[in-house]
């Protein structure tokens, strides 16, 4: 049976990776991300980075497990915007759920305009170092009315481009960092053992194991002056 290693998204990271908002030019931006963001001041933030834009919006309506009524709001507020470009702030519900909307965005723009279809560009950066959801094709959906939830397959759910930039992990709670790095874990075991797994992806998930290991006690014991660690973190 045929297997497939696939690497659809440009990652940037190290401090400062975020900057490379600076080379989006004269295009419409919506900021897609959840109201802690926009309260603790990272979404301004990223905001600033995405000063050269034409004109940006802030979708800030994210919440936990987000539910189909979001995606659709999410949907009419890209439209509204005409949106070129799509910067995700957040953990994996702002990440999932960006993905989601600008997925169906542009389906729903391959039937209105077939033969002139708009091209959304997707950027996420994430503020956790777990879910991963910055670079898989996948997304999940809550029903409003039943809680059910629906799981998004597709590769065109993959981000154009993740940025990884350790200064966005700085003021993770404790509790939080234990969480997310455990989760690393579980991926990079499940992803090892896998019977999917290939002689492409087994070193890839050895080394993130090495690195949680490595550098989750210091990234959780000093918080915010484990500038280092949260990168390796983030890494894996």
């Amino acid at each position: 049976k045929m297997k497939r290693f696939k690497l659809s998204t440009e990652v940037l990271f190290s401090e400062d990776a975020i900057d490379a908002l600076l080379e989006e030019k004269d295009e419409n931006a919506v900021l897609i991300t959840d109201k802690f963001m926009v309260d603790s001041g990272m979404a301004d933030m990223i905001l600033k980075k995405l000063s050269n834009c034409k004109e940006v919006s802030v979708f800030s309506e994210v919440v936990p497990d987000p539910p189909m009524d979001l995606i659709e709001r999410g949907i009419a507020f890209l439209q509204d915007k005409d949106c070129d470009i799509v910067v995700a702030l957040g953990g994996g519900s702002s990440i999932d759920a960006a993905k989601a909307i600008v997925y169906m965005a542009k389906k729903i723009e391959e039937k209105q305009n077939p033969d002139n279809q708009k091209k959304i560009k997707l950027i996420a950066l994430p503020t956790t170092s777990g879910t991963g959801s910055e670079v898989t094709p996948f997304s999940v959906i809550t029903d409003d009315e039943t809680g059910l939830k629906y799981p998004l397959a597709d590769y065109e759910l993959t981000p154009n481009m993740a940025i990884i930039d350790p200064e966005l992990m700085l003021t993770m709670p404790k509790g939080l960092t234990v969480a997310s790095g455990i989760d690393v874990l579980t991926h990079a075991v499940e992803s090892y053992v896998s019977t999917l797994a290939t002689e492409f992806t087994q070193p890839i998930s050895l080394e993130a194991m090495k690195l949680v290991f490595d550098f989750l006690p210091e990234s959780v014991e000093n918080g915010a002056k484990a500038i280092n660690a949260k990168e390796k973190m983030a890494n894996a």
